[in-house]
C-alpha cells in the first residue's frame, strides 16, 4: 500500500493561477470572438535581449563541438556566472559576498519552496498576508501546519497582516519565531520596504536569532538609490539573512529559468542537542544531492545579462514595463482607483469597487472589460478586497485595457 502525504490535502482544490486560466477558458469557449488582455501573471512578454540571445546561440555552438561540450557542470553555478553576480549585484553595491556563498538555480519559485527542508519540522514560520502563495503552500505540504481555519489562514503559520495603514509593511511579530518570509519589492503588492524598515526586521532576527528569507526578485525594478536592492546592505544581516534573487523578470528568463539564492557562512541556525550549525552546509548538502545545475547554455545566457550590452538592452526593457506601470496607475486613477505599488514594482495592488470581492471584481473585470487580473484574496486572507494588475504586456495591449477601463469604470 502506498501511502500518501495527507498533509497536500490540506491545501485549496487548485492552485490560484490555474482556476484563473479555468475561468479565462470557460469565458473565451462561451465568446469566442472576444480579444481578452491578460494582465494577471506576471508573465514577461518583451523578447530576449539580444546580448543574451547571441550569448546563448555561442554556448549551443559550444555544446556542438567537442573540445567545447559540457556535460554536468557545478552544482553551485559556473564561475563566469557567479564571478557577474559577486561584482554587479554585490560588489558595486559594497556588499561582501563570496563566490561559494552564492547557489545558481532554475527558479526562485523553486528555491523559495525548496529552503524550508534545512528548517525542523517544529520550526516556527512567519509570512506577511497578502503572501506569495508558495511561502505558504510548501510549508503546508511539508506538515508545519494544521488544516486551514474559517478564516483562511492555516495554524502554525504567523501571519504579518499587511494593510493600508501599514503600507503593506508589517512589522516584526511579537511573539517568538524561527524563520519570516519577506519579498521586496514585495509581490503582490508592489510595496518596497525603506532601509529603516529592513534595519529593524535584522534587528529583530538578531535580538530572536531568527532568519529572514528575503526574496528580492523584483529588486531591479527599484528606481530610488536610497531604497535597498539587497538586504546585506543592512548591516548585520549577513549573519540572519538568506536572500533569493531571479533572473526570471531582470532579464525575462521565465521562460529560459534562472536564479541564484545567496546563503553567507555566518548564518546558523541550532540543532536539537543545541549546538549551532552552518545553513550553508546544509543548503550546500541538499542543493548538491537534489540538484545537477543550471544549463551551461542558460547560465551563458544569464552571464551576458551582466554585460554591457546586455545591461543597457535588459534596462530598456525594465524601463518599458515600469512605463506600462505608470500608464496603468495614471488611467485606473483617473477611474477613481485607489492603487498601491506600481512604482518601484511591475505590479500595482488595488483596492476594488463597491465592496466588491476580489472574485467578484475578477468576474467583472473579465465579463465587462475582457480583462484578466489576479484576485487578491488568491495571496491571502488580507487580501481580501484588493486586485492585483501586471505591467507585463504590449504597450498597445496597456493603451488598450486602459481606454476598456476607463469604459467600464471612467
Amino acid at each position: 500500500m502506498a501511502r500518501i502525504n495527507e498533509h497536500y490535502a490540506k491545501l485549496p482544490a487548485s492552485y490560484l493561477f490555474p482556476e484563473i486560466g479555468r475561468r479565462v477558458r470557460a469565458y473565451q469557449a462561451a465568446h469566442p470572438d472576444a480579444r481578452v488582455i491578460r494582465l494577471g501573471i506576471g508573465d514577461v512578454t518583451e523578447p530576449l535581449a539580444p546580448a543574451i540571445v547571441a550569448a546563448m546561440h555561442e554556448a549551443v555552438d559550444d555544446m556542438g563541438k567537442r573540445e567545447t561540450f559540457r556535460g554536468y557542470g557545478p552544482e553551485q553555478g559556473y564561475d563566469f556566472l557567479v564571478e557577474a553576480i559577486r561584482a554587479n549585484d554585490y560588489v558595486a553595491r559594497g556588499v561582501d559576498i563570496a563566490a561559494d556563498e552564492i547557489f545558481v538555480s532554475d527558479g526562485s519559485k523553486c528555491d523559495s519552496g525548496n529552503v524550508q527542508e534545512i528548517f525542523a519540522l517544529a520550526a516556527r514560520v512567519a509570512v506577511t498576508d497578502p503572501v506569495y502563495p508558495v511561502y505558504v503552500d510548501s510549508n503546508v505540504m511539508a506538515g508545519r501546519t494544521g488544516a486551514v481555519g474559517p478564516d483562511g489562514r492555516y495554524p502554525g503559520l504567523t501571519y504579518l497582516v499587511g494593510t493600508e495603514a501599514n503600507g503593506f509593511q508589517p512589522e516584526p511579530p511579537a511573539e517568538p519565531v524561527d524563520v519570516v518570509y519577506l519579498c521586496s519589492p514585495n509581490n503582490p503588492t508592489g510595496t518596497v520596504a525603506t532601509r529603516a524598515q529592513l534595519e529593524r526586521w535584522v534587528e529583530w532576527a538578531r535580538a530572536n536569532d531568527a532568519i529572514i528569507l528575503f526574496d528580492a526578485a523584483y529588486e531591479s525594478y527599484i528606481s530610488d538609490p536610497d531604497l535597498p536592492r539587497s538586504i546585506y546592505e543592512i548591516e548585520g544581516a549577513r549573519d540572519y539573512a538568506i536572500e533569493l534573487r531571479s533572473f526570471s523578470k531582470r532579464a525575462g528568463f521565465t521562460g529560459v529559468r534562472c536564479a541564484f539564492m545567496v546563503v553567507p557562512r555566518s548564518v546558523m541556525g541550532t540543532g536539537a542537542d543545541g549546538a549551532r550549525v552552518s545553513l550553508h552546509a546544509l543548503w550546500s548538502r541538499r542543493h548538491t544531492t537534489k540538484f545537477n545545475g543550471a544549463s551551461y547554455v542558460v547560465q551563458r545566457g544569464a552571464a551576458a545579462a551582466y554585460s554591457p550590452a546586455g545591461l543597457a538592452q535588459t534596462d530598456a526593457q525594465i524601463a518599458f514595463y515600469m512605463e506600462n506601470a505608470r500608464l496603468l496607475r495614471e488611467g485606473l486613477g483617473a477611474c477613481g482607483f485607489t492603487i498601491f505599488g506600481g512604482v518601484h514594482a511591475p505590479y500595482l495592488w488595488l483596492r476594488t469597487r463597491n465592496n466588491a470581492t476580489s472574485w467578484e471584481f475578477f468576474d467583472r473585470l473579465l465579463t465587462e472589460a475582457q480583462i484578466v487580473g489576479t484576485p487578491g484574496s488568491g495571496f491571502g486572507p488580507a487580501g481580501e478586497g484588493y486586485f492585483r494588475l501586471s505591467a507585463f504586456n504590449s504597450r498597445a495591449n496597456i493603451e488598450e485595457a486602459i481606454g476598456r477601463l476607463r469604459k467600464v469604470f471612467g
